[in-house]
């Protein structure tokens, strides 16, 4: 059900406009809102909720042999962040050989809705940024038009350096 409405805009001027009435203009409100926010994101304790060893942030898998301050081998922390739809968190498995980063994996499967198209699009751009730097070299911002996932990925990479020291 629609309605015209006619509104004088100066003198001598009108516009007619036609509005949505009752519960279309209340649902394209919400959806506007939801959209805007990011509400499709997970839940704060879907968020914070842990599986195995993902959440534990400890796997090393290396061996002491490293020249470099740090061990090499695989390890692997969970990132937690704060996005517009709640906190999230991005898994993050690196290699290093010394203190060099030669493979980089995230696990965005913790993630839904807004976010996790974020974190798709970060994941798409991480591996030029940090694969074959050295870890301590590391500033990542803003990588492929996501922002707020590198706070996660910063603050795995801190609990990777942890775990790597040598």
């Amino acid at each position: 059900m629609t309605r015209s409405i006619r509104t004088m805009v100066r003198k001598d001027e009108f516009v007619t406009v036609t509005r949505a009435t009752g519960v279309v203009a209340a649902v394209a409100a919400v959806g506007l809102a939801t959209a805007a926010c990011g509400s499709d994101d997970a839940t704060a304790s879907d968020a914070t909720q842990s599986t195995g060893a993902a959440a534990s942030a400890t796997s090393a898998t290396g061996s002491a042999g490293g020249s470099g301050e740090y061990k090499s081998g695989t390890y692997s922390a969970t990132g937690h962040y704060v996005s517009p739809g709640g906190p999230q968190q991005i898994g993050v498995t690196v290699t290093l050989d010394n203190a060099t980063i030669t493979k980089v994996d995230l696990d965005r499967s913790h993630t839904r809705g807004t976010s996790a198209e974020f974190q798709a699009k970060f994941a798409s751009g991480i591996n030029s940024e940090v694969v074959g730097k050295n870890i301590d070299d590391l500033d990542v911002h803003k990588v492929s038009g996501s922002s707020l996932t590198s706070g996660g990925f910063n603050d795995a990479i801190a609990q990777i350096k942890s775990q790597a020291r040598a």
